[in-house]
């Protein structure tokens, strides 16, 4: 066994690469659903409540395969590809085919129909999704115990995760003709469904030479029941977790938000709003090699705090902007180009700062991971997936739920009553900032020396 620290050269560089490549698929996928999934079922006839109860009851399943899949792949090592390799290849043409069909438009009227239709699909995607992102996840902790390298692999990771995202919401910006016509989603689907596929194969391949010698996890008789214990008396993974939690729901929530915000709220044109994501994308992508950059000169807590600021006034902003008059263009008066030179820097603000969620949970998992004698990378990326599923999941809900109960119609179009507009806003701005100074909370006790006494090991 080697560590991937002692690579040089090409072999480093492909490794970087080729697990760059590994979220791409996932990304993009996580990106769509992220920022349309909602509009889709809102648009294909579902009311709001029904629409974040599929979404939510899927990402709870979603959250339910993690340990299984966690512990599956703890147990899974092939001699010719290395641990977790195999699931990675067996999975992702099944995976591409699925995140394809989310976007397919049932036949039948019945809203109820259509949303066991999307259950089910989503199911199964969710279910691949896992079969590939959680092994895939594992791998950052057995190849390398260097912590630099570790912030890197992760820094390429969440690097590849952005360019897909901003490559999905061009590929949505063109190929969705119409937001509020449902059949107009599956184009988007194919193609990206095949961009999944072919990318996850590719990452597989490149990281086989670098898995091959890689640390294996070490498999014990009842790791699986024995771990929530463990998981609950390491303070450094809980920590981990419970900062993971906080900062993705809150980017989730906006995600999901944006789209309803930008042209109900902001009275932004359908059209602009789709590329104004771009800009919140391209500071998301340039702000996680920044924070990369400040964390190995000052830390990664620096980084956390400073990208949290960010992020903190980007989300109050949303509270104060005005709307655009829709009687002319975003650029047809000197009030509404102000006014639009406001949204662009207020969510170019956020998505800077927004970057922290991306790099710096992943980066100090491998931390608590060493915590651990057993080091069952595998098992505590599962429940940090799950942990994370289940918090969305409830968001999601609730967010549905929100909508409905402030009277959201969506065939009112941008037309919509003022307590629906005001629930946006909230989930735009106040909510996520909330959320935001919960991870601050979080991280007030993070251990500052470089190591802390390993957990012990516990009977079988």
């Amino acid at each position: 066994m080697t560590d991937a620290a002692d690579l040089r050269g090409g072999a480093r560089a492909r490794l970087l690469w080729s697990y760059g490549l590994g979220d791409v698929g996932t990304g993009m996928g996580a990106a769509l659903i992220g920022f349309y999934l909602m509009l889709f079922y809102t648009a294909a006839g579902l009311p709001p409540w029904q629409a974040g109860l599929a979404y939510g009851c899927g990402r709870l399943w979603d959250a339910i395969n993690d340990p299984v899949v966690g512990w599956l792949s703890d147990k899974t090592s092939s001699p010719r590809w290395g641990p977790r390799l195999p699931w990675i290849f067996w999975s992702a043409l099944p995976l591409g085919l699925a995140m394809a069909a989310m976007w397919w438009l049932p036949p039948w009227a019945d809203a109820w129909a259509k949303f066991w239709v999307f259950l089910l699909i989503s199911v199964v995607a969710n279910s691949l999704y896992t079969c590939v992102n959680l092994p895939y996840s594992a791998l950052a902790a057995e190849l390398t115990t260097d912590v630099p390298l570790r912030t890197r692999l992760n820094t390429a990771r969440f690097t590849g995760s952005i360019l897909a995202t901003l490559v999905a919401s061009v590929l949505a910006g063109v190929l969705v003709k119409d937001l509020r016509d449902p059949s107009s989603f599956l184009p988007v689907g194919l193609v990206s469904g095949l961009i999944i596929t072919v990318s996850t194969l590719i990452c597989g391949w490149g990281l086989v030479p670098a898995a091959r010698r890689c640390q294996r996890p070490e498999t014990h008789k009842g790791t699986t029941r024995r771990l929530l214990g463990r998981v609950i008396h390491n303070g450094r993974f809980v920590r981990v977790l419970g900062l993971y939690l906080v900062l993705w729901c809150a980017l989730q929530l906006m995600q999901a938000v944006a789209l309803f915000f930008l042209p109900i709220v902001l009275q932004v044109p359908e059209g602009w709003s789709r590329w104004i994501l771009l800009p919140f994308l391209v500071s998301t992508l340039l702000g996680l090699w920044i924070w990369n950059r400040v964390s190995h000169r000052r830390g990664r807590l620096v980084a956390l705090r400073l990208g949290s600021g960010l992020w903190l006034a980007g989300c109050l902003a949303m509270l104060a902007l005005p709307p655009l008059d829709p009687s002319v263009g975003p650029t047809g008066s000197w009030a509404n180009l102000v006014k639009l030179v406001a949204v662009l820097a207020t969510i170019t603000t956020a998505g800077f700062g927004a970057s922290t969620a991306y790099l710096i949970p992943w980066s100090l998992l491998p931390d608590a991971i060493d915590a651990d004698p057993e080091k069952p990378a595998g098992q505590y990326s599962a429940w940090m997936v799950l942990a994370q599923k289940v918090c969305i999941s409830v968001v999601m809900v609730l967010f549905g739920g929100l909508l409905s109960l402030s009277g959201y119609v969506q065939d009112l179009g941008t037309d919509q009553p003022a307590s629906a507009l005001i629930t946006i806003r909230l989930c735009m701005g106040l909510i996520p900032a909330v959320l935001v100074v919960l991870g601050q909370v979080v991280m007030r006790h993070w251990p500052q020396q470089a190591h802390q006494p390993m957990l012990q090991p516990t009977p079988h």
